[in-house]
């Protein structure tokens, strides 16, 4: 179990995301400790904040007095509201908050159940509870909990590598914006690339594409990112997301830092000269498209093709796994640019390739077709399926990344709101 504590100035605010949860039915209060009880058994954002006020007025100095903490256990853990609601007291207990009022939220709107709880730090006198080794501290009760409850441990050894993988994002389950999050968030930790092509490719793997909008406010240029969500054909199934809802790594100005850091760490990087070895022993060796991404599939490497209404081959972007870095065929090499795989797969034009170009880095080329053997596969693969599919590698193996499945993309925007009102106070 992983908990995350956050703290603000604004308990109205840390209230009433949590309650807004209950409202549309994707949450419940689980919990309430020295709170004023209702005549239902129903609050308002409003009666809640009641109980917490003899603390605020009695504050001496501390300025971030909320407490928002969010305890998450495994995803394949079965934890039941009472068992919920007894680790949330003791969780508060041994923090030191046990005598504090607190209110319990359990969040149910994405696959992995957790609970919110929204505390003060400063008791009825208004002095501030110690929060010395405040990390270490719960990383103890924690593995205390996991241990009484016999939950999975939050640990990277013990935890199966099969639950470390998200998947491409399926329009018809629900909850896009969950699915959308858990891919673009990450993405750029995992994946070395240089343009918005290039990440564009990337994406529709996951049945995602990006769009840039520019416009106009307040007299100043404004330019942003739209995240959309396609279907198995690539066409557009779904309402465009701001890249604002996923967190700043998902933004253009995050994603352009990157693609300028990505173009110097790839500059001679020796997985160009590997990767454009493996392609033109495919283009060479095999006759059709089907064929050529079936080869490259087996070597951990997916193929992106964009074409034109016209069905013309515009664009030629490698995706290769194995090193986790993303190629347009031109910066491979011109005889691997998208004219070439134009005139031989739309005009039967075989293309003609010096021997040369294949000869460094040494490569096998039997009949089968095996793997490149000076670039062993990632470890990111050892833990999946061995089965093939020769439209690509996300649909075969059913997901690559780690660490993101169940993201609760709407906390992470929630917390930048609150970044954002502290800074506009300080001014």
């Amino acid at each position: 179990m992983i908990a995350k504590i956050g703290r603000s100035a604004n308990l109205y605010g840390a209230l009433a995301y949590n309650n807004l949860k209950v409202e549309k039915e994707n949450g419940q209060i689980l919990f309430a400790n020295k709170i004023i009880e209702t005549s239902n058994g129903q609050y308002s954002v409003g009666q809640l904040a009641q109980s917490f006020a003899p603390y605020l007025i009695a504050n001496r100095n501390t300025e971030k007095h909320t407490l928002h903490i969010s305890l998450n256990p495994d995803p394949n853990d079965k934890v039941s509201d009472d068992k919920f609601r007894e680790m949330a007291e003791q969780y508060m207990r041994e923090m030191g908050y046990g005598e504090q009022p607190f209110v319990v939220f359990k969040h149910t709107d994405i696959d992995r159940s957790h609970i919110h709880i929204v505390s003060v730090c400063v008791d009825e006198n208004g002095v501030k509870i110690s929060d010395k080794f405040e990390k270490m501290r719960s990383m103890n009760v924690c593995r205390e909990l996991e241990r009484q409850h016999g939950l999975i441990p939050a640990t990277d050894k013990e935890r199966s590598q099969n639950d470390k993988v998200f998947r491409p994002v399926d329009y018809r389950a629900g909850d896009i914006k969950s699915q959308i999050a858990s891919v673009v968030r990450h993405l750029s930790n995992y994946y070395k690339f240089q343009t918005l092509g290039e990440y564009n490719a990337l994406l529709s793997l996951f049945n995602i594409t990006t769009e840039k909008v520019e416009g106009e406010l307040h007299g100043k240029a404004q330019q942003g990112l739209l995240y959309i969500p396609l279907n198995e054909k690539g066409e557009r199934a779904g309402l465009p997301f701001k890249a604002s809802l996923f967190g700043k790594n998902a933004g253009l100005t995050a994603l352009e830092l990157h693609f300028a850091k990505c173009k110097t760490t790839l500059k001679d990087h020796p997985t160009k000269a590997t990767l454009k070895a493996a392609v033109t022993i495919a283009l060479q060796s095999t006759s059709n498209e089907q064929a050529f991404k079936k080869q490259l599939t087996e070597q951990g490497i997916n193929v992106v093709v964009r074409r034109n209404e016209a069905g013309r081959i515009y664009g030629m972007t490698f995706i290769d796994h194995n090193s986790k870095t993303v190629w347009n065929g031109s910066n491979l090499g011109k005889e691997l640019s998208a004219n070439t795989f134009n005139d031989y797969w739309n005009n039967n034009i075989k293309p003609e390739i010096k021997k040369t170009a294949i000869q460094q880095p040494k490569l096998s080329q039997s009949n089968n077709n095996e793997d490149l053997p000076d670039e062993k596969p990632h470890h990111l693969f050892d833990f999946l399926p061995t089965e093939k599919h020769e439209d690509g590698l996300i649909e075969a193996l059913g997901g690559l990344l780690p660490e993101a499945q169940g993201d609760d993309y709407e906390e992470q925007d929630f917390a930048n709101k609150m970044k954002k009102k502290r800074i506009r106070k300080k001014q």
